[in-house]
């Protein structure tokens, strides 16, 4: 389905054409010149060096290096470049499944009512995102709905020097539950491109949305995304973001809680290598009381990789009886490797529970005795050490699907950063 058939309704139409008067406007971030771009350096970003992505071929997908296999009779959408949309599965009544732009034209009231809502457009990325945004993904699952088949959408980026503006809204409505898993993926390892992300998550009164999002783009690519979740009254967000690929760029990742009883549970996880340079910053914000929030956060980096983790926990006035923790674990492989861990609160409420923790380390010595004492060989007891590190995040989920798919995912990067 090409995006340039799809008549675009005239309210989508002004607000692109006002976020493209903010890109003229708004400059992009600059190094150590704003704060949250202390160690993440674009000025070698030339935004005129990508052209706009323009139609895929669907064939590009089968040079795509998946990150998630074996997810059970999944509805499966597919989109390469800017305008090869495909969508596959039956849908029960009372969810749509489709292009945000096909949405738009088909159900305008609904993406008209959600669309920006989430993620504010002034931000240099994000309005080039709203302006350019081709395809894309919509996802409703309506009240009291419970969509049991999980969605998995594959977004690849196969024209050289190009630039993709993916863009994702996803709502679930009141007591409706969905599980949807996100990947951004290149066609080969040549591909010099520009990635830039836009997310909003909806998630209505007591809901349930699993979200797992995860980048393994090629190594030559920059990334920048801006993705925010908002969760409703007793609601539940389980949110999972990998970041494997990519040379540069930033990723921000905000949950708000909301609403009442409202609980965000976040996980993520990055492996680098060579000169990768990978920055998270996330964001816990407690807007109602007796709200939850669990963030985990673990990197392995190799080589002369960097990686970045700014965390902030932010609880608003009258947001009492909180209980929010954060955590990020770096493992360094390489004495070049390096990482940064920088936890953060900001607490305007007196009756809150709020923890973090913070940890950069390299192989413990005497893990490794241990287990070489017991006849291992260095090569075989590092990679025991590394996925034991790594495993601690995958038991965050039950058994079954979601872990064995995770769980792969992890074990594959780990392979080709060890062995290359």
């Amino acid at each position: 389905m090409a995006s340039a058939t799809i008549e675009q309704p005239s309210w989508l139409a002004e607000r692109r054409a006002r976020a493209a008067g903010l890109t003229e406007r708004l400059d992009l971030p600059t190094y150590k010149g704003r704060p949250g771009w202390e160690f993440t350096d674009i000025s070698a970003l030339d935004l005129g060096a990508y052209a706009p992505a323009s139609a895929g071929a669907a064939g590009a997908v089968a040079g795509a290096d998946a990150l998630f296999v074996g997810l059970e009779q999944p509805i499966v959408v597919t989109q390469v470049d800017a305008a090869t949309v495909e969508v596959t599965g039956e849908l029960p009544e009372g969810v749509v499944v489709s292009s945000l732009e096909q949405a738009a034209a088909t159900h305008p009231q609904l993406v008209e009512q959600h669309l920006g809502t989430i993620v504010a457009g002034e931000d240099a990325f994000v309005a080039r995102n709203e302006a350019g945004f081709a395809g894309g993904l919509f996802v409703h699952v309506g009240r009291g709905v419970a969509l049991e088949r999980p969605v998995l959408v594959t977004v690849v980026q196969d024209s050289d020097k190009t630039a993709l503006n993916w863009r994702s809204l996803i709502v679930v409505e009141e007591g409706a539950q969905a599980e949807v898993w996100e990947q951004y993926l290149s066609a080969g390892a040549d591909r010099d491109g520009l990635f830039n992300t836009v997310v909003e998550l909806v998630v209505g009164d007591n809901a349930n949305l699993r979200f797992v999002n995860g980048q393994n783009l090629s190594e030559k690519s920059w990334i920048f995304g801006s993705q925010r979740a908002e969760v409703g009254r007793d609601g539940a967000l389980d949110w999972v973001s990998l970041g494997f690929g990519s040379a540069r760029g930033k990723v921000r990742t905000e949950t708000k809680l909301a609403g009442q009883g409202a609980d965000g549970r976040v996980t993520g996880a990055y492996a680098s290598h060579k000169r990768q340079h990978i920055d998270y910053d996330t964001t816990q914000e407690h807007a109602a009381p007796h709200t939850t929030s669990d963030l985990a956060f673990r990197g392995v980096l190799q080589g002369r990789s960097e990686a970045v983790w700014r965390g902030n926990i932010i609880v608003d006035p009258g947001a009492q009886q909180t209980d929010a923790f954060q955590e990020s674990r770096n493992l360094l492989l390489s004495k070049r490797a390096h990482a940064d861990a920088i936890p953060g609160l900001e607490i305007q409420a007196n009756d809150v529970r709020c923890t973090h923790a913070a940890a950069i380390a390299q192989i413990d010595a005497d893990q490794l005795f241990y287990l070489r004492s017991r006849g291992l060989k260095e090569d075989v007891a590092k990679r025991l050490v590394i996925e034991g590190f790594l495993a601690e995040l995958v038991e965050r989920f039950e058994e079954g699907p979601v872990r064995q798919v995770l769980g792969g995912a992890l074990e594959r990067r780990l392979a080709l950063i060890l062995d290359a």
